[in-house]
C-alpha cells in the first residue's frame, strides 16, 4: 500500500484511541501529511478568517483543488480528541470526534473557536500598546469590509474577534510535534501529552 494510501477514510484502521489509552500507552501519533504540508499532491489552504479550505498540487499550482481528503483521520492511530495551540495566541482548541478526529474536523474547530470567539478586555490589555493598536485597526477594518492601513472607521468596535489577534497571519501553515514542541507545550500548559500539536501560521 502507498504511504498516503493508507490515510484514505474508513473504519479499517483498528480501536480509535480516548485520552486514557493515550497517557495508558504514551502512543506516539503520526500526523497526516495533509496538515504537516508535506503531502505531494495535496497543500492544504485554510483561511481562518472565513473557514474557507481547499488546496492545490504543488507541481500545478494554477488549478485550485477542493478539500476532498476532510473525511481522512488527523492522526494514526486515530484519538477521540486533539488539542492545537500555537505561539501567536493565548488559546487552546480541543477538537473532539468519537469516532476519530478527521482534518474536516479540525478546520471546523478552528475556525469556530477564532470566528466565534471573542477576546475578553483582559486578554486585550495584556499585549504591548502597539499590538493592541494593531488589532483595533484590524478589526475595525474588517467589520468596515475595508482592509487595515488604508481604512478608518469613524468608530473602533468594542469586541474583537480571536482571529483579529492574529493580524495579518490567517492562513493554516501547518500542524508540528518534535522535542522542541514538547518543550513548549510544557512551558504553555504545564503538561505534555501525544495528542497536543502546535499549529503554523502565515499571511
Amino acid at each position: 500500500m502507498d504511504q498516503y494510501d493508507r490515510w484514505a477514510p474508513g473504519a479499517q484502521y483498528g480501536p480509535v484511541l480516548n485520552q486514557t489509552d493515550l497517557y495508558l500507552l504514551q502512543c506516539p501519533l503520526e500526523i497526516n501529511p495533509i496538515l504537516t504540508q508535506t503531502s505531494p499532491a495535496f497543500q492544504l489552504v485554510f483561511n481562518i478568517v472565513t473557514g474557507h479550505t481547499g488546496g492545490f498540487n504543488p507541481d500545478a499550482r494554477d488549478r485550485d483543488l477542493p478539500f476532498t481528503s476532510k473525511d481522512e483521520p488527523a492522526t494514526l492511530p486515530r484519538v477521540t480528541q486533539l488539542m492545537i495551540i500555537t505561539s501567536i495566541s493565548p488559546w487552546c482548541t480541543i477538537v473532539k470526534n468519537d469516532g476519530g478526529v478527521t482534518l474536516g474536523d479540525i478546520c471546523t474547530q478552528i475556525w469556530r473557536d477564532y470566528a466565534e470567539g471573542e477576546c475578553t478586555d483582559a486578554e486585550i490589555a495584556s499585549l504591548p500598546p502597539r499590538l493592541q493598536e494593531q488589532i483595533k485597526r484590524i478589526a475595525a477594518a474588517r467589520q468596515q469590509g475595508g482592509w487595515a492601513g488604508y481604512y478608518t472607521p469613524a468608530a473602533a468596535p468594542t469586541r474583537h474577534k480571536r482571529f483579529d489577534w492574529l493580524r495579518d497571519r490567517v492562513f493554516f501553515e501547518r500542524l508540528r510535534k518534535d522535542g522542541s514542541t514538547d518543550n513548549y507545550i510544557a512551558s504553555r500548559l504545564g503538561f505534555k501529552a501525544p495528542n497536543i500539536f502546535v499549529m503554523d501560521l502565515q499571511t
